[in-house]
């Protein structure tokens, strides 16, 4: 009998969080205590989820570390978790964030410390399991759960509108669930199971995946978010404390587009291909529309969660050129945006703390005053934008190359999102660091040692990623490939029907 590795790092959070329940919430001491529980309960779980990155074998077919137990085995239901080289990017990912936004919090939570660090726990946990579960219903409960934690932090430790942006979002993503659990129940009804492997086996009538496809789209469109879901998101993202947005952008958002890859398109691969043009036509519009709602804003946070938004609608063309190189530059965009976004809310969240204003108009001079904090910024926008030793270039050529095996006129708009991103990014950049000085920067101090934890490390991950792309690809490409291949397989079965129709007539 084999260690259940995955499980331990799945619900180690979770215990933590058990853990903290038994110290008293309101005294300094108990802040303290909660902090340092906090991260070195998601310190561990790093260390968990990189030695599960350097043990996983990519040339292995199907998934690892799984554990399964039985849960409702009359009803084809069962406790089953395990990795493939997308899920493992995503388990990483959560786990890297999380600490990274518990340090981010130190001077901006001073509230109900214990409780946020609680929350925050129980968000990893409710992540982990969300990419490891091999079994719908699982996955589905995961997914659910994911709505306590996030909205309590955006209700209790947000902003002025704080509570209106928590009910929004829950009732948003809440009602989307609805029309996955139907598309589960449909999916169980025809396999007797909703054991995930056996589902991506499983053959579905072509109009039950047309309604299936529906279902899906409109449940992972609302995390994700595609256009016109994403109504919740400006409001969340701005009223979060921007440790918990670094969470909800840069990892809960990758739930939406995983859910797509996972089922929709692994799944659904004739509704895929039918309904490709138009998940693409909704990613174009999202790649534009947001950018351009960007340039409207004066608020430095709601600038960068529509920058966010924008980079989702990339991430969504790429999914859905159905080939091997767009859904590879799809899934490095989403890794490469959860790293970027998660340090580009934390600068800024450094910045406003010390001005007590997100205004961009108010700034000037972060250059001369605090040039630490200005070079970090800069690579962070640099980043965003897509300048090539980055991250987001490499994400953002290989969706180009397989938008353009699509048609030209898809990679020419798509890549609206690189030449928009940098009018926006820049406009920022240049009114934070290079505006004549303000009274607000003039007696700033630069980056302390704690701050520079957060930023750092995400500043050289996000260069690895550029200078060495190979060592993330080699992981989920054999993946893509047999997923590139079974579209193919789909494909050349559905031309054969429609021919042979064709010629019954």
């Amino acid at each position: 009998m084999h260690f259940p590795l995955l499980t331990v790092l799945i619900f180690l959070p979770l215990l933590g969080a058990l853990l903290l329940l038994l110290l008293p919430g309101k005294s300094e001491a108990a802040a303290s205590s909660a902090r340092v529980v906090g991260l070195a309960v998601s310190g561990v779980s790093f260390l968990l989820a990189v030695g599960m990155w350097f043990g996983f074998q990519p040339s292995l077919a199907g998934f690892q570390f799984q554990d399964r137990a039985d849960w409702v085995p009359g009803f084809g239901i069962s406790y089953h978790v395990g990795l493939d080289g997308i899920s493992l990017l995503f388990v990483v990912l959560t786990t890297l964030v999380t600490p990274l936004a518990l340090l981010a919090a130190t001077r901006a939570i001073t509230t109900r410390v214990r409780d946020y660090v609680i929350a925050v726990l129980a968000l990893e946990t409710t992540l982990l399991g969300l990419f490891s579960s091999l079994d719908f219903v699982l996955f589905y409960v995961f997914y659910e759960a994911t709505l306590i934690p996030g909205s309590l932090m955006v209700g209790i430790w947000g902003g002025p509108k704080r509570v209106h942006a928590s009910i929004k979002f829950f009732l948003f993503t809440f009602g989307g669930s609805l029309f996955m659990l139907l598309a589960l129940l449909a999916m169980w009804h025809v396999a007797g199971t909703t054991d995930i492997p056996t589902l991506l086996h499983t053959r579905f009538a072509p109009a039950l995946q047309s309604w299936m496809f529906l279902g899906l789209v409109l449940a992972f469109g609302v995390k994700l978010p595609i256009f016109p879901l994403h109504a919740w998101l400006p409001d969340a993202y701005t009223e979060a404390p921007s440790s918990a947005t670094a969470m909800l952008s840069g990892v809960l958002s990758k739930a939406g587009a995983y859910g797509l890859l996972r089922f929709a398109i692994g799944i659904l691969p004739d509704a895929a291909h039918r309904y490709a043009p138009v998940m693409i036509a909704l990613g174009i519009v999202a790649v534009i529309y947001a950018a351009i709602i960007a340039l409207s804003q004066t608020d430095m946070k709601r600038l960068v969660a529509y920058s966010s938004f924008s980079h989702m609608g990339l991430v969504l063309v790429g999914l859905f050129t159905l080939n091997a190189t767009g859904i590879d530059g799809a899934l490095f965009v989403m890794l490469s945006h959860g790293i970027i976004i998660a340090a580009l809310f934390s600068a800024l969240s450094m910045l406003s703390d010390r001005a007590g204003t997100r205004e961009i108009a108010g700034f000037g001079g972060a250059a001369s005053r605090m040039p630490a904090f200005a070079s970090l910024l800069m690579l962070f926008t640099m980043a965003n934008i897509g300048l090539p030793g980055t991250g987001s270039f490499v994400g953002e050529l290989l969706v180009m190359i397989g938008a353009i095996k699509v048609g030209f006129w898809v990679a020419l708009l798509s890549g609206m999102a690189m030449i928009l991103g940098a009018v926006y990014m820049l406009v920022l950049y240049r009114h934070v660091a290079f505006e004549a000085a303000s009274g607000l920067v003039a007696a700033m101090r630069d980056l302390d040692v704690r701050e520079r934890l957060v930023l750092v490390p995400l500043a050289v991950i996000t260069l690895w990623m550029g200078v060495y792309p190979s060592s993330f690809t080699r992981v989920f490409d054999p993946v893509i490939g047999q997923l590139a291949h079974s579209f193919d397989l789909s494909a050349q079965s559905a031309a054969a029907v429609s021919a042979g129709s064709r010629t019954l007539s």
